[in-house]
């Protein structure tokens, strides 16, 4: 585990040296005690939960999940295992340069799903499908023949379009150009690490070479959002994160997301929540505390 400034981060590589995917299957009742405070993780991970049953807060919200069912999780959500219960599973963890290039059009898809945390998989069939694809990845990572990571990648696309399938989101798949799909992946991996401290759709427009106009009409055609309104809610859901995680002021939570005082920050979270920092942090502290 590495530290971060406010809330501590598993690195995949730590555990596994010179990899940017990694797959197991395993059956325990026993939860690792890293796992069991808050974190977060460096690398993507999707589970399929096979047998048994697992508790848990991601973000601040608390989750049970019982087998069959797949678990999401992406590197800026915070996560808590809660409980030690009999639990089978495949968990599969790959960092984000590792599949995004090869997930060509399904991206207004990838973050609905990695959205929802939990999809229960109700179908056998649909079952059947994962577990086929799972055995496969499992395989073809434990043998290491050549060009293993090119079928890796292969395997990992279709069993995330199978997961998909199970998502409520299907209908906002969007088909684009490979123009457009770069642009957007872009501009995601670009807001997921500055939107700290660029706020401005003309500062991304900027990076991009494009203008802001274009911008915004490309992202709202993808995800429904303006570009601005996502930098935005990365933003305020980044500091209820903290409000509900962190053990910090309000003060020092605006000045680690770059407001200029805590006045603006009060000001601009009460705009896109509708209450305080303060307000939601004992309300959400109360609920599950």
């Amino acid at each position: 585990m590495k530290n971060t400034t406010l809330i501590p981060v598993l690195d995949m590589k730590q555990c596994v040296p010179d990899t940017d995917f990694h797959i197991k299957q395993f059956a325990t009742a026993q939860v690792p005690p890293d796992m069991m405070i808050p974190h977060r993780n460096s690398s993507y991970k999707i589970s399929l939960l096979l047998e048994g049953e697992v508790a848990c807060f991601t973000d601040f919200k608390e989750y049970k999940a019982k087998a069959p069912a797949l678990l999401f999780l992406s590197p800026e959500q915070v996560h808590q295992r809660t409980s030690n219960t009999y639990h089978k599973m495949v968990q599969i963890s790959f960092n984000k340069d590792f599949l995004l290039n090869e997930s060509q059009g399904i991206l207004s898809c990838w973050d609905c799903m990695f959205g929802q945390v939990i999809i229960p998989v109700q179908d056998n069939a649909r079952l059947q499908e994962l577990q086929t694809y799972a055995n496969l990845l499992l395989n073809e990572f434990k043998q290491g023949q050549l060009q293993r990571d090119l079928v890796i990648r292969n395997l990992l696309n279709a069993f995330i379009i199978a997961s998909a399938r199970l998502t409520t989101c299907e209908t906002r798949i969007v088909q684009m150009d490979g123009t457009q799909n770069k642009t957007v992946r872009q501009f995601k991996d670009l807001t997921d690490e500055h939107f700290l401290n660029r706020t401005q759709v003309s500062q991304y427009a900027d990076m991009l070479y494009i203008t802001p106009g274009h911008l915004n009409d490309l992202i709202k055609n993808v995800t429904g959002r303006t570009a601005k309104q996502i930098i935005d809610e990365k933003r305020i859901v980044e500091a209820k994160r903290l409000l509900f995680w962190g053990q910090h002021s309000v003060k020092e939570i605006a000045g680690h997301l770059n407001f200029e005082d805590d006045a603006y920050f009060n000001r601009f979270f009460k705009k896109h929540t509708g209450r305080t920092p303060a307000s939601f942090q004992k309300t959400i502290r109360e609920k599950y505390n």
